[in-house]
């Protein structure tokens, strides 16, 4: 398993990541969709910039998601 880092970001790094380890790089990915689906229920912000990003062990972005849905 590798380490993978989850921010949000609204186009710049803020060092705020929490790490969690995934069998790479899906279970990753999985991860970042459900936290963009349920941050954008409990916090329904209308910004297109903002994205939860997977970051891997060396520091490269693996999957950024929407933090809106399209349509809202």
């Amino acid at each position: 398993m590798r380490a993978f880092y989850f921010d949000m970001r609204d186009g710049v790094r803020s060092g705020t990541e929490l790490g969690y380890s995934f069998l790479p790089p899906g279970g990753a990915i999985e991860h970042s969709k459900e936290l963009a689906r349920r941050f954008n229920h409990e916090h329904p912000l209308k910004d297109p910039d903002l994205a939860i990003v997977a970051i891997d062990e060396s520091g490269s972005e693996v999957h950024r998601e929407a933090s809106i849905s399209e349509g809202r």
